[in-house]
């Protein structure tokens, strides 16, 4: 198992070998997970990333950008966050 790189939550290993962390590490203030979809917090990140995803169209195409993968994992949809 990989283990991702120093401040980063998590690890993806493409077919090709290459190694993309994502996410920020650490726990929320009450100990709970970082990652909330569905929640106002979710709805923050998702509304702030699809800017970047505006001003960089390259991370915006590919699946395994950094971007994409934190995006997928708040469950973005446009600018809000879904629960399930």
């Amino acid at each position: 198992m990989a283990k991702p790189a120093k401040g980063k939550a998590k690890v993806k290993v493409t077919k090709s070998g290459r190694r993309i962390s994502y996410g920020q590490a650490g726990k929320a203030k009450d100990g709970g997970p970082r990652v909330r979809p569905g929640t106002s917090k979710g709805d923050a990140y998702c509304a702030r990333s699809a800017g970047q995803m505006k001003k960089s169209p390259k991370a915006a195409k590919d699946p395994n950008s950094p971007l994409r993968l934190s995006r997928k994992r708040w469950k973005c949809s446009g600018k809000k966050s879904k629960k399930a």
